[in-house]
């Protein structure tokens, strides 16, 4: 007999059920954290944006997408709002959180890529959080469920 046993064999589930959680669920939650951060951090970049474009090391023609700073800080006001609509999804479990998620987090990389020149320290900060939450949401998103 052997001494090594889970909670999967000790106990069969019924047909359909979900599997046992493991201990990988932190780390989408540690995804879900992220996304609410780098949703904040875009809210604060985009009300930055619309309140005082001179703040920003460059002119919005120098971007690597020259759109008024005004533009930019509705995208990143709309992007925020998004990744902390997907972060309290992800919280509950929602797999169309964690799908929304992993997109908000690909689109947040690449405009903060393309946002780079403006204000490179926080657009390389957000990049890196976006980078960690398509990680946990795609590596180990199954874990959560509703």
């Amino acid at each position: 007999m052997s001494t090594q046993s889970s909670y999967a064999t000790e106990r069969p589930g019924r047909a359909g059920s979900a599997p046992p959680m493991t201990g990988w669920v932190g780390m989408v939650v540690f995804g879900g954290i992220m996304l609410f951060i780098a949703g904040l951090f875009h809210l604060f970049e985009g009300v930055v944006a619309l309140a005082d474009d001179s703040f920003y090391a460059v002119r919005p023609a120098a971007l690597a997408l020259s759109m008024p700073y005004g533009a930019w800080g509705w995208l990143h006001v709309i992007l925020g709002v998004l990744a902390i609509a997907a972060a309290t999804g992800i919280f509950l479990g929602m797999l169309w959180a964690r799908a929304l998620g992993v997109l908000i987090a690909v689109l947040s990389a690449f405009s903060s890529m393309l946002f780079l020149g403006a204000y490179p320290l926080w657009s390389i900060i957000l990049v890196t959080l976006d980078v960690l939450v398509i990680y946990a949401l795609v590596a180990h998103g199954r874990e959560v469920r509703n």
